[in-house]
């Protein structure tokens, strides 16, 4: 496999797993470079999100297809906003009013903790009845003032205590090496290994 798709369009999801992905000499498209456009996203859950993506993904490339679905989980919310996080504040979708809107939801709570969560779904083909499926956590805590100018989504808000800094003041490669899609696609790079 030196070709994949990568069943997103956003740009620091895909910058990611190009960076990932380069040590392996792995071609990463963009579906929308190959005139995929985004699946929708009904379910409840993270996983069934992703095989729904790379299925979607494989069927219109015919090519293998990588497809994630992540996001931040705050325990004092019943992990909200979970599936919804790239639309918590709506449409059209805003890394701005999500954060605004889950910092205000937990503005009273004294549980500000939070994790990241990604499950990584590989399929060599549509019909694949056998996908590769990896998952990552990242734990943290949501703190009001955002800090950094790295990363994407929530990153600015999530807190990590042990390092002093937020996901957005890290370096990309310690990113890599400690976040949630870093460790989902070891993972899944171990499974592809196992194959041979």
């Amino acid at each position: 496999m030196k070709k994949l798709v990568v069943a997103s369009s956003n740009l620091g999801k895909l910058r990611e797993f190009r960076e990932l992905l380069a040590p392996l000499a792995i071609e990463v498209v963009p579906q929308g470079e190959l005139g995929v456009p985004e699946a929708d996203e009904p379910h409840a859950t993270f996983v069934e999100n992703a095989l729904v993506k790379a299925r979607h993904a494989a069927a219109l490339s015919r090519l293998p297809a990588l497809a994630d679905d992540s996001g931040v989980c705050a325990a004092a919310l019943g992990g909200a906003p979970g599936v919804h996080s790239a639309r918590f504040a709506g449409e059209p979708k805003s890394d701005q009013r999500n954060n605004a809107k889950l910092v205000a939801m937990l503005k009273d709570k004294s549980d500000r903790g939070a994790h990241y969560y990604c499950v990584v779904v590989l399929m060599r083909h549509a019909d694949d009845p056998e996908p590769l499926i990896a998952e990552g956590r990242w734990h943290g805590e949501i703190i009001e003032q955002p800090r950094g100018g790295g990363g994407f989504g929530y990153d600015p808000h999530f807190h990590l205590p042990e390092l002093g800094r937020t996901a957005a003041e890290l370096a990309p490669r310690e990113k890599h090496a400690l976040s949630h899609r870093g460790k989902a696609l070891r993972r899944l790079l171990a499974l592809l290994r196992e194959e041979g």
